[in-house]
């Protein structure tokens, strides 16, 4: 096929749900591909020989190799190829911003000069994830013979599942620490059922155990164990640390203390980790608010108004104080949100939440803002208009302005350096000040994508496996 041909091929759009359906239910909102569908979409990639595509994955799946083998139909050698690089396949198809990554780069979007109609990488690979799960087929993954050497894996996120399988198949002995009663991390408490069923995760932790990978729960590393305990007393030959960035940030404006004020972080993880939704099921308390005004624009603002309205909610406000330009959310996230009803306030803020007697939320006390100079970030800074006050009347309020490093295993580790942030500070390539030590992911860089983890972990497996092979 001439690459002329490849361009008169149409984008295959991605079957969903209907939004006023999918509101108020937690399946999945995106249907996938059919298998004629996923070839379609394959057969445009151009194979370019320099594979700019791969310039943007951060774990360097050979992306033309894997859509080479979809365009044929062996979809279960695509997933092989992907499974070189990457062992989240099926995570990654959902949930990575591969606008911003792979398909950034895609020649089949330069060449239409649209990046929205570049190859839907993300998508291909979701398919064969899921083709070769349905079908029983388990990926062959070779492990090398035992080492002898112990490797302790500090949180079962996307940087530790990566840590951890690197190191396995390395023969090394490895065993994970999970804080929650569940492994997944972020992929089971922050990003909710309907953009990644739980069920996903659960066979991807599974793919950790087949590698012998032995999994804890309910260990909170710095309090049940010292991180420096795990080699000094317990014999292991090294640590990695992946426990994410999980400390929900507030805003510091007056009535964030009432009844009805939640953060993100442990809204969606009472809703996800602990399933408040299913309450024939769980009898995990939680707050079902009529009005709800979610405070930011990023995904997980965009996650926490969807559940809302999934809870229960009559309507859902997110104010965000920067412009629709400015958003960090995934674009497609952004339309879902639109397309369930929510309703969005931009360039606006909260200036401080209001209560009544009995220190209950009932409403909201907002400014009108104005785009001024880019700050460090690139993006224009809001500039609050004086006198713009106004109030949304509402029964909850969601703070989802970021997450920052809970200072536990620093506050716990005699020598582990940090930046102001409280981040890990690594050489790159994941050593940290103290030795046999490891760090990755978002402990390292701050909230980031789930592959941007999976690309920390893979570096910081890669120091291990070097340093023990010294050994």
């Amino acid at each position: 096929m001439t690459p002329q041909e490849r361009m008169k091929i149409p984008p295959q759009e991605m079957p969903q749900q209907d939004p006023h359906v999918r509101a108020h239910n937690m399946d999945e909102v995106a249907l996938g591909y059919t298998a004629e569908m996923a070839k379609t979409e394959a057969s445009r990639c151009m194979n370019c020989p320099t594979k700019p595509c791969m310039n943007g994955c951060p774990v360097a799946v050979n992306i033309p190799g894997f859509l080479a083998k979809a365009a044929e139909g062996d979809f279960a050698g695509a997933l092989a190829i992907i499974r070189e690089t990457s062992l989240l396949p099926a995570v990654c198809g959902r949930v990575c911003p591969q606008e911003k990554q792979c398909q950034k780069f895609c020649t089949m979007g330069k060449l239409l000069k649209d990046q929205s109609k570049a190859v839907a990488i993300g998508r291909v690979e979701r398919f064969c994830a899921d083709f070769v799960r349905v079908s029983g087929e388990q990926a062959k993954t070779g492990v090398l013979p035992p080492t002898g050497k112990r490797v302790a894996v500090v949180g079962s996120g996307p940087a530790s599942i990566t840590c951890a399988a690197d190191c396995a198949r390395a023969g090394h002995e490895v065993t994970m620490f999970e804080a929650f009663h569940k492994p997944g991390g972020v992929l089971v408490y922050g990003i909710p059922e309907f953009r990644l069923p739980k069920a996903i995760v659960s066979e991807e932790i599974d793919g950790l155990k087949r590698l012998g990978v032995k999994i804890e729960t309910n260990f909170v590393a710095g309090r049940t164990r010292k991180v420096r305990d795990f080699i000094d007393k317990d014999g292991f030959d090294a640590v990695f640390v992946g426990t994410g960035a999980g400390l929900p940030k507030f805003m510091g404006i007056e009535g964030e203390n009432l009844i009805g004020v939640f953060s993100a972080n442990e809204y969606l993880t009472r809703a996800n980790l602990m399933k408040a939704y299913d309450e024939s099921h769980a009898d995990t308390p939680f707050w079902h608010g009529k009005r709800v005004v979610v405070l930011g624009g990023g995904n997980v603002a965009m996650d926490a108004s969807r559940m809302a309205l999934r809870l229960g909610a009559d309507a859902v406000y997110l104010v965000y104080r920067r412009g629709a330009g400015e958003m960090p959310a995934r674009a497609e996230e952004v339309e879902h949100a639109k397309e369930e009803g929510v309703e969005f306030h931009l360039l606006q803020n909260a200036k401080r939440i209001l209560g009544d007697e009995n220190a209950r939320v009932t409403g909201i006390e907002c400014l009108k803002y104005e785009l001024g100079e880019p700050d460090a970030s690139g993006r224009r800074s809001p500039v609050a208009i004086e006198g713009s006050e106004f109030t949304i009347p509402c029964d909850t309020v969601i703070v989802a302005v970021g997450n920052g490093s809970n200072p536990l295993i620093a506050s716990t580790t005699a020598g582990l350096d940090v930046d102001k942030r409280g981040h890990i500070v690594t050489d790159g390539s994941g050593r940290t000040s103290v030795k046999g030590v490891y760090a990755g992911g978002d402990i390292v860089l701050g909230a980031a994508t789930v592959i941007l983890a999976m690309g920390e972990g893979r570096r910081a497996a890669a120091s291990i496996n070097a340093d023990l092979a010294e050994k």
